[in-house]
């Protein structure tokens, strides 16, 4: 085993399940006379939250961060939403800025949805169906990096990801001021659409946003909560909107605290003080393994440890060496101790090995371990004697390999490890951890020239289609970009096309394309672009005066319904 990693102790895991899961709760959104008096009664105060690193920009058009997304869900609206509620309730989705989900005409290719009136900008300017055109014609123009697998159905989305500065949408996006009405138009039917108008990337804008990344200026908002000011080496300062009347509870709920400041900076370690003291009330990023036990048995009613459709993985660059070979990349995903990495993370109350893309309990899964000694539906141990073979037959050793991670404790361990594993495998391995705030982004461009990075992925809806067609299809390479979402830089015209066919039968046999969707797991496997290394669990440690902490399947804690004492 390398750099003598152990896995977290069967007992002390266990034992801390005890402590934890015991106070994991999944509670309900209140009815109507309820939530009144709860406002009432702890409405006001600010909510402090703590992260290592910001996650970068402010546009909801571009950010492509879980961190930043959960942010995103109490400042900005889409057409539709998915639903600010407890448990899988999270995954239905509601009519947001729409008045209703509009019924599909002409086949499943036509969609009509009118715009509720009244709802404000936090400039105070009215929201019409000319700025949900803008905002969409914008996705293309600012070059999102969904533009190429969420929004490439539109009519005329085609034009607009050849050249977004050009981007009119024309014929597949409507808008009717008069009548408030935008009308959609679809190449093809798609059973995702309201899933990709659900996700902050689909937020509405005004129509005069700037087209260009807006960087740390805030845009203007229509949830309850603004942005007011955002310094990524400090903090980001939320203070509720003005102009917002809460229009649904479904998908836009009042939010209690009147204030949120999210400090940037401070070590994990320094949070949990902070947390222990009552000066904090959340943090990002997960304690680090030592913490735990204290946290657990001191700590148990302040802890959360809730499930993540989610995983862990090694994005390698297939079109620079070593990884341009595919038996280098099939010798990383033998060599890897994934009992190991998920010691790092916290044991095996807090992550479970993997070796394949989709997660667990999600639609496609099916349970395959292509490399692992004895290899059947899951992960048992590293065969170190198969991937040395390859690396010999590859003719790769002594090559030069940078892995980058991010500057956090957690993954600089991964990254340590990966890079004593390589080294091992026989390369001149080293690590290099960087900000979170711009390590994402970072191992996208091309320009960066990154080999192998750590990396995570969690979902942005419930499809196989958003963690293998967006991580690993041909559209979502953008070269020179930040917003390249496929960081491995593989691109297979055959299983693009599996994947397109399969998305389209999907429209009337979901359950022929989910049995598709596994076989797409296990070819993309075979080839290695990336090495899976475990699904996480969200470990959620709050202050002792944060009350009504309510976790949603989708887009985990649901920051505006929590109150502070």
């Amino acid at each position: 085993m390398t750099l003598g990693l152990t896995t977290f102790s069967k007992k002390k895991a266990s034992w801390l399940a005890g402590c934890l899961l015991a106070y994991t709760a999944l509670g309900g959104m209140a009815h109507a006379d309820e939530r009144a008096d709860l406002m009432a009664k702890h409405r006001g105060g600010t909510m402090v939250l703590s992260a290592v690193a910001a996650a970068g920009t402010l546009d909801t058009a571009i950010n492509y961060t879980g961190q930043f997304w959960q942010i995103f869900q109490m400042t900005n609206d889409g057409l539709v939403k998915f639903k600010q509620a407890a448990g899988t309730e999270g995954f239905k989705i509601v009519p947001d800025i729409a008045e209703a989900i509009p019924e599909p005409q002409d086949g499943g290719k036509t969609y009509v949805f009118k715009i509720r009136k009244g709802i404000m900008f936090s400039n105070g300017k009215e929201l019409k169906p000319s700025d949900v055109l803008a905002s969409f014609q914008r996705i293309f123009k600012v070059n999102g990096p969904t533009t190429g697998s969420f929004y490439n159905g539109f009519v005329g989305s085609d034009k607009c990801i050849a050249n977004g500065a050009t981007c009119t949408l024309d014929g597949g996006v409507i808008a009717d001021d008069a009548a408030s009405t935008v009308t959609f138009h679809l190449v093809a039917p798609d059973s995702e659409f309201f899933d990709k108008l659900a996700v902050p990337h689909a937020s509405i804008l005004p129509a005069d946003a700037p087209l260009k990344d807006a960087g740390t200026t805030p845009l203007p908002a229509t949830g309850p909560y603004m942005i007011v000011s955002y310094n990524p080496n400090e903090q980001m300062v939320l203070k509720r909107n003005p102009h917002f009347k809460e229009w649904s509870v479904d998908a836009q709920p009042d939010g209690y605290v009147d204030e949120i400041d999210y400090k940037f900076g401070m070590t994990e370690e320094a949070t949990i003080n902070a947390i222990q003291n009552g000066q904090v009330d959340w943090m990002f990023d997960p304690p680090p393994t030592d913490r735990l036990p204290e946290l657990g048995s001191k700590y148990a009613k302040q802890m959360h440890i809730d499930p993540l459709a989610a995983f862990w993985y090694l994005p390698m660059n297939t079109n620079l060496p070593p990884f341009n070979n595919v038996k280098v990349r099939q010798a990383v995903n033998y060599a890897l101790d994934r009992d190991a990495i998920v010691g790092l993370y916290g044991g095996d109350v807090l992550g479970t090995p993997t070796c394949q893309i989709l997660p667990p309990d999600f639609p496609g899964f099916a349970p395959s371990c292509l490399y692992t000694k004895n290899p059947g539906e899951s992960w048992s141990e590293p065969d170190m004697d198969k991937a040395k073979a390859l690396i010999k037959e590859s003719g790769t050793a002594g090559q030069k390999v940078t892995v980058i991670a991010e500057d956090t404790a957690v993954g600089r361990g991964i990254g340590t490890y990966v890079q004593s594993l390589l080294t091992e495998l026989g390369f001149d391995a080293s690590m290099k951890a960087i900000s979170t705030n711009i390590q994402f982004t970072y191992i996208q461009n091309t320009n960066n020239n990154v080999q192998i990075s750590v990396s995570q992925w969690f979902m942005d809806y419930p499809a196989a289609s958003d963690f293998i067609n967006v991580l690993l299809s041909c559209d979502s390479i953008h070269p020179g970009s930040d917003s390249s979402i496929n960081i491995s830089g593989y691109c297979n015209k055959d299983l693009d096309k599996q994947m397109q066919e399969t998305m389209a039968l999907a429209v009337t046999n979901p359950d022929a394309a989910n049995a598709n969707w596994a076989k797409i797991d296990k070819a993309y496997m075979e080839q290695a672009p990336l090495a899976p290394l475990f699904t996480p669990k969200s470990v959620n440690f709050t202050s002792a005066r944060l009350g009504n902490y309510l976790f949603n399947k989708q887009n985990r804690w649901v920051m505006s319904q929590s109150w502070v004492k």
